[in-house]
């Protein structure tokens, strides 16, 4: 007998946990884990919404056996093809032959380019507003393009209230026994669901407001979505937190002080200005190092708080180059709303703080507080006096908006 948990008397959370795979995506570091969720509804029809990562998949089809009971599988709705979400639909097809799929039309495109000989007849395809009779429940489907793929959409049962948003309101981390937000502390999944905001979701966040705005008509009593918490006491909070990270709206007062060092003398300036800040009363300071910590967790604070402030050697008349891949990650993702600033250090031409400067030119959300600081060298007491500056401006802008 395998977990699965009722999310209402029909409808069955059928996920599973991940606490082997070390890195999202092959990228992002998961020090907790991450859930792929999935649900089966056993109506008069039955139907599953999404499937789970491939290394998961023969937990995944145990689940679905112990709910079902020898019962046919009737549809398997596919809100999202990325393989997080899909990666067990090829083991489903072959031991369901029977089920029919459903989708948009761009999501068959997409089955297709993973499952090469995908049978079309097995293919329902729903557009906006198109309705699926399971019985006593009706689901019915609304896109959501770019959010964070073209094909992506969500799931609504008019019945019990229940959005299945896809990667909409997701989070990383395992669930730890419980799967809904009375069950759990969200206080321990609240990073990493800001987490994974702004790394995966991050760059469309136009489209997430979008999609919001669509949704906000319905009536939702519970949103499920692909990874992470459910939620069905507090739903507006998640609502919420996302709308606001969509926005670029910071949640606290405090300043991310990032900074690329090879020898230390950028890290004496970040320490400079972390003290200088404090004397001015910022008490979230947050001083990381690019080299060292993975940039998925700087991304997370810097959505976090209002004040940024960016230090960098130069190397070889350029950006240090951990720090050239977070810079270049922002302003991909259109960071906004935030004030910043700069400094660094070189020895003879430089290149760091013309790297950083080129960077917040091209985001004009930005607003660049006091003159840039370079050092040649170890910083000067003047480069002090300068640095210590910057840290008085950033705690003057954010403390008037207390």
């Amino acid at each position: 007998m395998h977990y699965h948990a009722p999310v209402t008397d029909k409808v069955f959370w059928i996920g599973t946990n991940d606490r082997k795979t070390e890195r999202f995506e092959n990228y992002l570091p998961l020090p907790q884990g991450v859930a792929y969720n999935a649900y089966l509804i056993n109506d008069e029809k039955t139907c599953i919404i999404d499937t789970v990562e491939f290394g998961t998949a023969n937990l995944f089809i145990e689940k679905i056996e112990g709910i079902l009971k020898g019962k046919n599988l009737d549809y398997a709705v596919v809100n999202h093809m990325e393989p997080d979400h899909s990666g067990a639909l090829g083991d489903l097809l072959k031991f369901y032959p029977e089920t029919k799929i459903v989708g948009n039309v761009l999501t068959l495109r997409m089955i297709k380019a993973f499952i090469h000989d995908f049978d079309d007849s097995r293919f329902i395809t729903v557009k906006e507003g198109d309705t699926l009779d399971l019985g006593h429940h009706k689901l019915t489907f609304a896109m959501i393009p770019m959010v964070h793929w073209p094909e992506s959409m969500v799931t609504y049962d008019t019945t019990d209230k229940i959005l299945f948003s896809n990667d909409a309101f997701g989070s990383f981390g395992t669930l730890d026994g419980g799967i809904f937000d009375d069950e759990l502390n969200f206080n321990f999944y609240e990073d990493e669901m800001r987490r994974y905001y702004a790394n995966i979701v991050g760059k469309y966040g136009a489209q997430v407001t979008n999609a919001i705005n669509k949704l906000g008509g319905l009536e939702i009593k519970y949103i499920c979505p692909s990874h992470g918490i459910l939620w069905r006491r507090d739903v507006p909070k998640v609502i919420q937190h996302f709308l606001n990270w969509a926005t670029f709206t910071p949640e606290e007062e405090g300043v991310v002080i990032a900074y690329g060092t090879m020898y230390g003398t950028t890290a004496k300036m970040a320490n400079m200005i972390a003290r200088a800040l404090s004397w001015h009363g910022i008490k979230n300071i947050k001083v990381y190092d690019v080299s060292k910590t993975d940039h998925s967790f700087i991304i997370s604070d810097i959505w976090k708080y209002k004040g940024l402030i960016i230090g960098c050697a130069a190397h070889n008349n350029d950006l240090y180059s951990p720090m050239q891949s977070l810079l270049h990650k922002l302003q991909n993702y259109g960071l906004k709303n935030r004030y910043v600033g700069i400094f660094g250090n070189m020895m003879w031409s430089g290149g760091g703080v013309k790297g950083i400067k080129a960077f917040t030119d091209a985001l004009p959300g930005l607003e660049v507080l006091g003159d840039a600081v370079e050092s040649k060298g170890e910083p000067t007491k003047e480069d002090q006096e300068k640095l210590e500056n910057i840290a008085k401006l950033m705690a003057e802008k954010i403390i008037s908006e207390r």
